[in-house]
């Protein structure tokens, strides 16, 4: 799950450089105009890499999951104003 993750958050960001380096090193000569669009769209595609990096999978164990310790993790329900159904 992380290696398919971090793979598309790698094309992202060399998208991102190629656009850049393409926009102010050929595309400019065309149209700087052009050139501009190129870099704006770059300029969004780092948060979006970023949120793609980040998103949590299905496998994967999120912050409010239970720890395993159950001192620990009846502490924190009780912060978190949780009830456990005792057993």
């Amino acid at each position: 799950m992380y290696a398919r993750r971090r793979r598309v958050y790698f094309f992202l960001m060399g998208g991102c450089i190629f656009l850049f380096v393409s926009a102010w090193s050929f595309v400019r000569l065309f149209s700087v105009e052009a050139a501009v669009a190129l870099c704006v769209v770059a300029m969004v595609i780092p948060p979006v890499a970023a949120m793609i990096a980040n998103r949590r999978g299905p496998d994967d164990r999120w912050w409010d999951d239970p720890s395993g310790d159950p001192k620990s993790d009846e502490w924190w329900d009780e912060l978190d104003g949780k009830r456990r159904r005792e057993e």
